[in-house]
């Protein structure tokens, strides 16, 4: 089935769910890891979100752009579970309804986010990092005094090797550069095994050697991994992108390649032309 043919289907499907109003379990959606349907949020009267579908297939990567106020954190919120949506439906593969979990099982469901600032614990080497964000039961005597088991040191490894930290994992993280810093994040969030990344606005701050490099990790990552990139900067955009979904105003204002929706009227005039 050809992608307008899905939309099409999508399309189809949302408009006789909003008429029969049911938000039931979605159906085989052709290998659709994320399914994000009729979605609406408003904050003191501000809608933020207005009437939102996006769909990600699986091993994706999906660069969403969108002016300031486009609703691109509070979309980022709503799948991680950090904000609850006012309507609407979002699954998570065909199991698990995301608007019927928390946070920690979101994130233990397997979608990890990488905000734009990296959080990493300064004081801890490169390993250390990755040691703490492993995914296994935390408790404080495993992490004082447990020990990796020889799989576990060999995820830690293939990770340091495929972010180019391999050189540094004995280095602490206060020593790092801010793209370094960056790398180690989403490395830690490799280090949960996810199957959807969120990745928001990853090169602001970056070196353009940095950015490339960054850009190269993503694209490799991207088959093995679902990965949504929110990002203003327009030329790393078009270095990886796919396929694009415009934002604007809580909704989706475009999507296709990069170079459909850079040639949008709608798009050129909200955005694209304004920058």
């Amino acid at each position: 089935m050809s992608s307008v043919d899905i939309k099409r289907f999508t399309e189809k499907l949302h408009h006789l769910r909003k008429a029969q109003n049911t938000s039931p379990k979605p159906m085989d959606t052709h290998g659709m890891i994320l399914y994000v349907e009729g979605v609406n949020k408003s904050f003191d009267g501000f809608k933020a979100i207005n009437d939102l579908n996006l769909y990600i297939k699986e091993g994706e990567l999906r660069c969403i752009i969108g002016p300031n106020g486009a609703g691109k954190s509070t979309m980022m919120d709503i799948i991680t579970g950090k904000t609850r949506p006012d309507s609407g439906t979002a699954w998570f593969g065909q199991d698990c309804n995301l608007l019927e979990m928390d946070e920690p099982a979101i994130a233990k469901a397997g979608i990890g986010r990488k905000f734009q600032k990296p959080t990493v614990f300064e004081a801890l080497s490169v390993d250390e990092n990755l040691e703490l964000a492993m995914k296994a039961p935390k408790t404080v005597i495993s992490s004082l005094f447990g020990k990796m088991t020889k799989v576990q040191k060999e995820l830690r490894d293939h990770v340091l090797e495929i972010t180019g930290l391999l050189n540094l994992r004995h280095a602490k993280g206060q020593i790092l550069s801010h793209g370094q810093k960056q790398w180690l994040e989403i490395a830690m969030l490799l280090m949960q095994e996810p199957k959807l990344l969120l990745v928001d606005e990853p090169v602001t701050g970056m070196t353009r050697q940095e950015m490339e490099k960054t850009g190269e990790l993503l694209v490799s990552l991207a088959g093995t991994h679902s990965i949504i990139v929110v990002e203003h900067d327009m030329d790393f955009v078009r270095s990886i992108a796919r396929t694009v979904t415009v934002l604007h105003q809580g909704h989706v204002l475009s999507e296709g390649t990069i170079s459909q929706v850079q040639s949008d009227p709608k798009v050129i005039e909200v955005y694209l032309g304004g920058s």
